[in-house]
């Protein structure tokens, strides 16, 4: 189990299990608030606590959801449930109580941007981006 929370500690994350990687996209969003994500199914294996603000792009797809006390981007989730009932979530490990376990896991790099595809590893790790 793995958990996070935003500065302050209003906005609280669960996942159950340690993610197998970090996803760093470099989508218009993303790219902003820098955020590396590991996904989960909202109510399954990622639970949140507390009541953030959720930004949504044009599309309306996905809220963003931040602190309204310390600003930090905790997680996403889909605006509506998929065609089984479930919310994709994401939630942000930069936020992790848990420096030391995630900072060994590798960073795929996602580009949200252009072609909307994973992209080749290159054997970066969280731990290399906190210097």
């Amino acid at each position: 189990m793995l958990t996070g929370s935003c500065h302050c500690g209003a906005l609280r994350w669960r996942i159950d299990d340690v993610p197998p990687r970090a996803t760093a996209c470099n989508c218009t969003v993303c790219r902003r608030f820098g955020a590396l994500w590991a996904y989960g199914w909202l109510g399954e294996d990622v639970a949140t606590e507390g009541d953030g603000i959720a930004y949504f792009r044009d599309e309306r797809e996905l809220g963003f959801h931040h602190c309204p006390t310390c600003g930090c981007v905790v997680w996403w989730q889909a605006a509506a449930p998929d065609a089984e009932g479930r919310v994709r979530i994401a939630v942000n490990l930069r936020m992790s109580d848990d420096p030391t376990t995630v900072a060994a896991l590798p960073i795929r790099h996602f580009d949200g941007l252009d072609k909307f595809e994973a992209l080749r590893e290159n054997g970066c790790q969280i731990r290399d981006l906190w210097f």
